[in-house]
């Protein structure tokens, strides 16, 4: 009788145990908007990164990015959560000084320039939320053109500069020690 028990105890144990693990299994599908990272310096061979931003990619999807990104109008820079900055020494944005922490990234298109706009709050979702009070800098940036990005992007080239691209629209900003 004993034996018959603890041989039902341990099939028991075993079916627990994988039913656990077939729902640790299932997975969600592909965010519309992944989420993605650039750090700078971008060389991957460079450990020590100055900036590090976390941002998700909407795609334009044949849709005007004037309809998606509307001028004059706060912005998360991107999809889903707000865009997540951190510095990890004290910088210059846009030749404005910042000290080394964690900012969102908001901006506000416009024809001819941006405001690029480091927030004090983080772990927002989009710019609901968004409280101008807590800026940290804004700054302008030009816009220029390129060819035609499907989905937003972030990156930096090697001097430092933070490229924002979607549709044909292209904004830099520099960052700086």
């Amino acid at each position: 009788m004993k034996k018959s028990t603890f041989i039902t105890s341990i099939a028991c144990f075993f079916i627990m145990l994988l039913s656990v693990n077939m729902e640790a299994q299932k997975f969600s599908s592909l965010d519309k908007s992944p989420l993605d990272v650039t750090a700078y310096p971008n060389s991957n061979k460079e450990t020590n990164k100055l900036v590090k931003v976390v941002y998700s990619r909407p795609q334009l999807k044949e849709r005007d990015l004037g309809t998606l990104v509307p001028n004059g109008k706060v912005w998360r820079t991107g999809a889903n959560e707000a865009t997540n900055v951190t510095l990890y020494k004290d910088m210059k944005v846009g030749g404005k000084a910042v000290k080394a922490g964690e900012y969102s990234l908001f901006t506000i298109p416009g024809e001819k320039e941006w405001t690029i706009i480091l927030n004090k709050d983080i772990n927002v979702w989009g710019a609901y939320s968004y409280n101008e009070a807590n800026d940290v800098i804004r700054v302008k940036a030009p816009v220029s053109s390129g060819d035609s990005l499907e989905a937003f992007s972030i990156a930096f080239t090697d001097d430092g500069t933070m490229h924002l691209g979607w549709g044909t629209v292209r904004v830099a900003v520099p960052f700086t020690k």
